[in-house]
């Protein structure tokens, strides 16, 4: 977590839900890919989707690679997503509590985006009590079983030294870098199929945590595809897909936790 005040840490520590508001989360947005005008489309799209939800939102969870480059530099940012950080910096303004878990493609978030928008930063997953109801959240990369070498990637790109290492690095060819490991990325080539849940990672990790300790429900970004699978009597498995080709988000309404499609 990042700029926690013990008034922020009392707030997200309660339970109770304000009755008639909803619990929002949604993931993977990957803006930048695969080029400047779709995902100037899909930027708008989201603002849209944010005033759609801002009646009734008590808070808002953005589950990671919300953009599909990100680095901050001491005293520069990447250019654009300016609708869409004025519009959380709004939310934030009206009083949303906003969270924001760093995935794979935006683990170089550091300072910037929490002191402006508001919102709590994480870099692990966490749990959370809601209404009587147990939460595990974050983005999910690196959790479960396989993907050694991903793992091993993700360990020295969080170094502090590659951190600086990029950083000496002048923006216009460290973004050129980015945009060329962009164009390979999975979401761009559309290479995401459902593995069946016995293969899954996420819901191979899920089912082993559930054997210590109870959680309603599980939920996760990163694997790309709107998922809702049922663990256990009394637990559910949620991934909330990706805005490329899906859409879609998950709404905790104080009693249940629903996939939607926007």
């Amino acid at each position: 977590m990042y700029f926690i005040t013990p008034l922020m840490r009392q707030e997200f520590l309660r339970n109770k839900m304000t009755p008639g508001k909803k619990i929002y989360f949604i993931s993977d947005f990957h803006l930048g890919v695969p080029d400047a005008k779709s995902s100037s489309e899909r930027e708008k799209k989201l603002v849209r989707w944010l005033d759609h939800i801002r009646q009734d939102a008590e808070e808002l969870y953005l589950l990671g690679d919300v953009f599909d480059f990100w680095f901050e530099y001491k005293t520069v940012i990447p250019k654009g997503y300016t609708r869409l950080l004025g519009k959380l910096c709004e939310l934030s303004d009206m009083g949303i509590r906003l969270h924001y878990f760093t995935g794979n493609h935006d683990m170089w978030v550091f300072g910037y985006l929490p002191s402006e928008t508001g919102a709590l930063l994480y870099r692990q997953p966490v749990t959370r009590t809601i209404n009587g109801k147990k939460f595990y959240i974050g983005h999910g990369d690196g959790l479960g079983p396989g993907d050694g070498g991903y793992k091993l990637i993700k360990k020295i790109f969080a170094s502090k030294t590659c951190q600086f290492l990029f950083r000496m690095i002048h923006p216009d060819i460290g973004m050129r870098i980015a945009r060329y490991w962009s164009r390979k990325s999975r979401i761009v080539k559309g290479e995401e199929k459902f593995l069946g849940e016995e293969k899954e990672w996420l819901v191979i990790f899920s089912r082993e945590i559930l054997i210590k300790e109870h959680f309603d429900y599980f939920i996760f970004g990163h694997r790309h595809l709107p998922l809702d699978i049922k663990l256990s009597e009394k637990s559910r498995y949620l991934n909330l897909g990706e805005w490329i080709n899906f859409s879609t988000y998950a709404v905790f309404d104080g009693n249940e936790l629903m996939l939607k499609n926007f």
